[in-house]
């Protein structure tokens, strides 16, 4: 048996065409979509995603700011600068872009991000919101993989999701979307013992980790649908957390790159413009 490829493209295509027609009335209205991406690294590789939200905006009619802080940028002066942003009408989406320079953590300094305009979910605020069920917006990685189980019809109520990867930006999160779609979740990290007779058990199994070919057949059980959330930058191009034998195994497994990622750029417009509606409204 080969997985069924889980495809985040058409998902990220009908999406983004959702999204420009959203932006299209709200500037018609008189309120232009406004998005800032907030900087302070000279990572190559965080450079060219940011590049990549902002090309993406402007096709669907967001305006996407980047400002740069620098490498050397102190919290205070991150602090500063999302407090001011919040305040700031014309804007209507701020992102937190990491890695922040040593010694400044992302839940230190995004607590200045005003909740509405919180579009990644990174405000700890938010994480607390989306935990109780009060609206809030998701970090756009673990929506997209809730938003790609619901376009292959992935049935979740009822069914058991084990998450391995406890970050803020993506475990913790899905756990909590999983949870509010009536799925059983079982919550993995780096302590916990006997991984695969855990995730063996699993209906849908999550790799959030970042650790190029964690998972591995020995962790898959028999019809399960695998989502691999892992992006690890290697000699042989973008691999995700899932070896690639696994697909002998799995009913159903996303690519990477072409799975979760695509959904994720195209959320973080789409919560942009939800943004925006609310604050204009």
């Amino acid at each position: 048996m080969t997985a069924k490829p889980l495809s985040g493209k058409e998902l990220a295509v009908a999406i983004r065409a959702d999204v420009s027609a959203r932006a299209a009335r709200l500037a018609e209205a008189g309120f232009p979509p406004r998005l800032t991406v907030v900087t302070a690294t000279e990572d190559e590789s965080s450079a060219w995603y940011v590049s990549s939200i902002a090309k993406a905006a402007a096709k669907a009619g967001i305006t996407c700011d980047v400002l740069d802080l620098g490498p050397d940028a102190g919290a205070d002066n991150i602090r500063h600068t999302l407090r001011e942003l919040s305040a700031d009408p014309a804007v209507h989406g701020i992102i937190m872009q990491t890695p922040l320079p040593d010694g400044v953590r992302l839940d230190d300094v995004a607590e200045a991000i005003g909740i509405e305009k919180d579009v990644d979910g990174a405000n700890p605020a938010s994480l607390g919101r989306l935990a109780v069920g009060h609206p809030s917006f998701a970090p756009a990685t673990a929506e997209a993989v809730i938003e790609l189980l619901d376009h292959h019809a992935v049935p979740l109520s009822g069914s058991h999701a084990a998450v391995v990867g406890r970050s803020a930006v993506v475990g913790k999160p899905l756990a909590h979307l999983l949870l509010n779609r009536d799925a059983t979740v079982t919550v993995c990290h780096s302590r916990t013992r006997d991984l695969p007779a855990i995730t063996e058990r699993a209906d849908i199994l999550v790799a959030a980790v970042g650790r190029a070919g964690l998972i591995t057949p020995v962790h898959i059980g028999k019809d399960a649908v695998v989502i691999d959330v892992g992006t690890n930058a290697t000699d042989d191009g973008l691999v995700g957390d899932v070896a690639p034998e696994a697909a002998e195994t799995a009913s159903a497994l996303t690519p990477v790159p072409g799975g979760v990622g695509p959904v994720t750029t195209a959320l973080l417009l789409r919560h942009t413009v939800q943004a925006a509606e609310q604050q204009c409204a």
